[in-house]
């Protein structure tokens, strides 16, 4: 299991414009969509081991946050040629198993992950009302195999503060996880 951390793209970058499709709804969804007071997007995928460690956080945090005041996404951005797993009919019914009600967009050029500079999966983004970047970094200091339990402490805290009208702490610690699978 090889790991890559987060690029840890530069605090105060301005949300890139993209606009996608859920892979379960068949709806559009993008930048104008974020705009809240939170808004958490997130880089997954289904076939890596660090993702399927965090699942059932990631379905809790969407349930424990999604309001008038947070919007939470989650892009793939692999490729599907050597990783049919990572398809869209597998993230769709991936997303029915693991109860993802958050949108689950399919990045199939590959220009979004690109956009946000994205490395891994999971790589984890927060943006305020102002679609200003505040936190980007790991959920928590759980990974598989190092028996920490999954809490999804950092990224709660991220969103937290930015519900209580303050910004998180800068330092913040990379993501970590299975680089992004890129087209050649």
């Amino acid at each position: 299991m090889a790991a890559t951390e987060s690029v840890m793209l530069e605090l105060g970058t301005k949300l890139p414009e993209f606009n996608l499709v859920d892979v379960v709804t068949g709806q559009s969804f993008g930048y104008n969509n974020l705009n809240k007071k939170a808004n958490v997007v997130m880089f997954i995928c289904n076939h890596c081991p660090y993702v399927k460690h965090i699942n059932k956080e990631l379905a809790n945090i969407y349930n424990d946050y999604n309001s008038e005041e947070v919007t939470i996404v989650a892009i793939s951005s692999n490729e599907i040629e050597n990783y049919p797993e990572d398809s869209p009919p597998n993230m769709r019914l991936n997303a029915l198993e693991q109860g993802f009600r958050f949108p689950y967009l399919f990045d199939e050029t590959q220009e979004v992950a690109k956009a946000f500079k994205a490395a891994c999966t999971p790589d984890f983004y927060v943006f305020d009302e102002n679609r200003l970047l505040v936190y980007r970094g790991q959920l928590d200091n759980s990974r598989p195999n190092n028996l920490l339990p999954v809490t999804g402490k950092d990224l709660r805290n991220a969103i937290d503060c930015l519900l209580q009208g303050k910004k998180p702490d800068v330092n913040q610690i990379p993501s970590i996880g299975c680089n992004i699978k890129w087209k050649k």
